[in-house]
């Protein structure tokens, strides 16, 4: 069997087809592996001689980035991408991209969701209707959105996306991102103290990086209302389990909704999964048939356009061109 021009490693992949992925790989000539790769050293035996890799939750760590001897693209399926070393990849001229405009509209659907599950106490309803009790009052208190404010951490694409939703469900919204100053949007810019304290729900859109890791926290709990609700469809390790846990369990917080745990799949055995006022789903906020496509293709077609010699259309790391002009 004649070799191909370029190989090309899923290092993680979890989809049932790849045919468009492969249909885009066959156009440049290159070989599609797929992995199920589960440790550092598995990796490393599968992509060392890659020219690319496509990456979904598979930690693309130094070690790893060390022992790639030509690869000179690592695409990220989705728009995070805390699992890839990005220092050392740059280091080593080699390109990270991302998808960043994927699932906007499913992960903002989602948080909207678990606000509205959480505001009309959907959840406790159907809970209680179904063990006999019919009787509204049961769910008090409830108010009206008019009368609530959104507070989103993280105006960034899907964060702005679920404020615009929640500006057309009637709630006041405000935000807090260090990053942005201003927005088309009717929403106010707060510090992170005073969203904390003013917020009837709390969203969280922002990156996992240094400065966020656990930024919500028992300390942050405490500045909430009693009344507040915390929502989080963007990292886990943004917040601190066990603080979030001790907060809803003694009711310094009304409740919380999450798709994302700082390690996945969490313990089945995970105490927040006893508690009535915690809604959990399974990092499905990103989900659709519609943007699965697009991501595959979008993260196929960024692989493409390094081994034809161009750039990808999101380029994570753009330092890394200087690398790689001293080198050539």
């Amino acid at each position: 069997m004649e070799s191909k021009k370029f190989k090309v490693v899923y290092t993680d992949s979890y989809h049932p087809t790849v045919g468009p992925e492969k249909s885009e790989l066959d156009e440049i000539d290159a070989e599609l592996v797929i992995a199920d790769c589960r440790t550092e050293d598995e990796i490393i035996a599968v992509t060392k001689d890659a020219d690319g890799l496509m990456v979904q939750h598979a930690k693309i760590t130094r070690k790893v980035i060390r022992n790639l001897n030509k690869c000179k693209i690592i695409a990220r399926f989705g728009v995070g991408y805390d699992n890839i070393d990005v220092k050392s990849a740059t280091e080593h001229g080699i390109m990270v991209a991302n998808v960043p405009d994927y699932c906007i509209d499913e992960v903002s659907a989602q948080a909207i969701a678990f606000i509205m599950a959480l505001s009309r106490k959907i959840v406790m309803l159907n809970k209680i209707v179904k063990s006999g009790i019919w009787d509204h009052r049961s769910a008090s208190p409830i108010y009206k959105n008019a009368n609530q404010i959104v507070g989103i951490i993280g105006l960034g694409r899907i964060g702005s996306a679920t404020a615009k939703k929640a500006l057309g469900l009637g709630f006041k919204v405000q935000a807090y991102d260090p990053y942005v100053s201003e927005t088309d949007l009717d929403v106010t810019f707060v510090d992170f103290d005073t969203l904390l304290s003013t917020s009837d729900f709390i969203s969280i859109h922002a990156p996992l990086t240094d400065e966020t890791y656990h930024m919500i926290g028992r300390n942050e709990l405490r500045k909430m209302k009693k009344s507040a609700f915390l929502i989080n469809t963007a990292r886990g390790a943004i917040i601190d389990d066990s603080a979030l846990y001790g907060a809803l369990k003694a009711g310094t917080i009304a409740g919380a909704a999450v798709d994302v745990f700082e390690n996945e799949p969490p313990s089945p055995n995970n105490p927040l999964f006893l508690l009535d006022n915690f809604i959990v789903t399974p990092h499905s906020a990103f989900y659709s048939e519609d943007s699965n496509r697009l991501l595959g293709l979008e993260t196929t077609r960024a692989i493409v356009a390094v081994l034809k010699g161009g750039l990808p259309r999101s380029l994570v790391n753009p330092e890394v061109l200087d690398v790689i002009k001293e080198k050539e």
